[in-house]
């Protein structure tokens, strides 16, 4: 089977490096070896090593995985796009007010 490849933009590149680098560093502050954190996220030390190295072959799941090993870091990924400033941007752009009728008096006393 022939391996995939994967072409990122060079920005997207260097967030993945940026990110492995912090992962690396998240594990070497917490004195944890990477033989220990990847046996308690469930892969080969090479697969987390390609994540410190911020490998775009390895899937978003074993990043994931690697992040809960380290006390559960994992939670930080909610914080990814919770802040959309552009998309809530073009939303309010996108949403009408609806104009209003004027009642008559006698409307409310109908209810």
């Amino acid at each position: 089977m022939k391996k995939r490849t994967v072409t990122l933009l060079p920005e997207t590149e260097k967030i993945l490096k940026t990110m492995g680098e912090q992962i690396k560093l998240a594990r070497l502050r917490r004195r944890l070896s990477a033989e220990l954190v990847a046996e308690r996220a469930g892969i080969s030390r090479a697969t987390l090593w390609s994540i410190e190295k911020g490998s775009p072959s390895v899937a978003i799941g074993m990043y994931a995985t690697v992040l809960h090993a380290l006390n559960y870091m994992d939670r930080d990924l909610l914080l990814v796009a919770k802040d959309d400033e552009l998309g809530r941007k073009l939303q309010d752009l996108e949403l009408s007010v609806p104009k209003r009728t004027s009642r008559k008096r006698g409307d409310m006393n109908d209810e």
